[in-house]
Parts: structure tokens; C-alpha cells; sequence
């Protein structure tokens, strides 16, 4: 899941759990020792979460869904679409909020060092209520990446799909919250 599904998996936990939590897929390798223990904490939740929803059926059944060539890329616009059926619905956005602040306010690994700047400057975790920005951030992303844009190759299976992709979100949250929640 992104950015706004680990908040909220993560909000119950300090800052510094929280932050572990929104900058894990910055951070390589299993030597976590340079971090606060707390934020190592975190790091290591984020990648719980990834590896269960990675293999959740639910999520596994809408990779299959996806056009051949894209299924690669289809965990990673799933978990924004996963982040865009959240905001959709979200009635308290005091987590967004809070993990902006958190963001402001410490250093992000380099490899996030010039993407999170822009995510908390333009809103992002808000923005993905939107679907059409969600798509639009699918495809961005998928330019920062080699080769041609499969990211942005998935988005019309993504319209396409959005009721499916819906009816799997509506039962892969709550499992995972109950799971893995904080």
C-alpha cells in the first residue's frame, strides 16, 4: 500500500514509527541499525504490510486482471489506486495532517529527497481522492523509471477496471487493518 494506507496503519505509533512507516521504500537493505530503534520499527512494519497485501488474494486476484506486459508494474498502481479508494472515503484527515508534519520536519532518505518536498507542497494524499489525479500519478511515476512508461500503460486498465479494483479494496482494507493495524 502507499503512502496514506501506512499512515493509517502506522498512526497509532509515535512520530518516529510514523516516519519509519512513510519512508521504508527509501530506505534499502535489512541493517537498520543507523536509524532510532522506533523508526526502525517502522521501516520494518511498512515492509510487513507490503508482503501481506503483496500476497493478500485479494490483491493477487487484480494482478491477474492486468494486461499481460503490465502485471510487473500492476502492485505498484494498485497501491496507489488502494490510496485513492482511501482519501475517496476518508472523514478525518487528521492523519494527513500529522504525517505532514512529520515529513516537514526531518530528513527524508535521498531517494525520496526530492519526491516527498512535492507530495506534502501539492497535497498529494488528499489529491488521491481524486481518481483522475491518481492516474495522473500512476503515469508520473512511471516516468521516473527506465524504459518505456508500463505505469502509465496501465491506467486505461485501471478506468476500465474500477469497480472490480473497488469490490477488491472494500474487502482487502479491512482485513489488513485488523491484521495489521496500530
Amino acid at each position: 500500500m502507499n503512502f496514506l494506507a501506512h499512515a493509517l496503519l502506522a498512526r497509532k505509533g509515535s512520530d518516529d514509527f510514523l516516519y519509519g512507516n512513510l519512508i521504508a521504500d527509501g530506505v534499502k537493505g535489512s541493517d537498520l541499525s543507523g536509524w532510532p530503534d522506533e523508526v526502525g520499527y517502522g521501516i520494518r512494519h511498512h515492509r510487513r504490510v507490503d508482503a501481506v497485501v503483496d500476497a493478500h488474494p485479494d490483491v493477487v486476484a487484480a494482478r491477474a486482471r492486468a494486461p499481460r506486459d503490465g502485471r510487473r508494474f500492476a502492485g505498484v498502481a494498485l497501491d496507489m489506486v488502494w490510496d485513492h479508494f482511501i482519501a475517496r472515503d476518508l472523514d478525518d484527515d487528521s492523519i494527513i495532517e500529522r504525517a505532514y508534519h512529520v515529513l516537514r520536519n526531518r530528513q527524508a532518505p535521498a531517494r525520496l529527497g526530492s519526491m516527498i518536498p512535492a507530495m506534502v507542497s501539492q497535497d498529494w494524499l488528499r489529491g488521491y481522492a481524486d481518481f483522475d489525479f491518481t492516474c495522473r500519478a500512476v503515469a508520473g511515476l512511471g516516468r521516473r523509471l527506465s524504459g518505456p512508461n508500463r505505469l502509465a500503460a496501465l491506467v486505461p486498465w485501471l478506468e476500465g477496471d474500477y469497480e472490480l479494483l473497488e469490490n477488491d479494496f472494500q474487502r482487502l482494507w479491512p482485513d489488513i487493518r485488523a491484521r495489521l493495524g496500530r
